[in-house]
């Protein structure tokens, strides 16, 4: 008996020091990661002069999250990230997502952020090609 409440102590230990799973029925991610900057305005840019904007995302769950992947909705936009990085409750983390100028006029671009759990959240920016 002393053997099963040690091995139930064990793998409890283990499982609040790795977190909590996500749970699936979780739909809003709003309520799990805090973004800032998710639609940027990168007001007026030079034609063909390249710029980055940085997305901040923080953990405001009680849950492990980790940031897998990030793709660009063009070819004019370049994400940097760490992929696969771990957020714990409360952690930060950066995408920098860089634009080569090459729109003239108005433009409008994306980015799909991949999270564990089957998370997903777009960000845009926005802004005018100018000579």
């Amino acid at each position: 008996m002393k053997k099963i409440i040690l091995f139930i102590s064990i793998i409890l230990s283990i499982h609040n020091a790795f977190g909590q799973n996500i749970p699936t029925n979780q739909i809003d991610i709003t309520k799990l990661l805090k973004f800032t900057n998710d639609n940027y305005d990168m007001g007026k840019i030079k034609f063909g002069k390249s710029t980055e904007f940085t997305v901040d995302i923080q953990n405001i769950s009680n849950y492990n999250i980790s940031l897998d992947n990030v793709m660009a909705g063009c070819g004019c936009t370049t994400p940097k990230f760490t992929k696969d990085q771990m957020l714990t409750p409360g952690a930060h983390t950066n995408v920098v997502l860089g634009f080569n100028g090459s729109s003239m006029g108005v433009f409008s671009k994306s980015a799909t952020l991949f999270f564990s759990g089957n998370l997903t959240k777009m960000v845009s920016f926005h802004g005018e090609g100018v000579q």
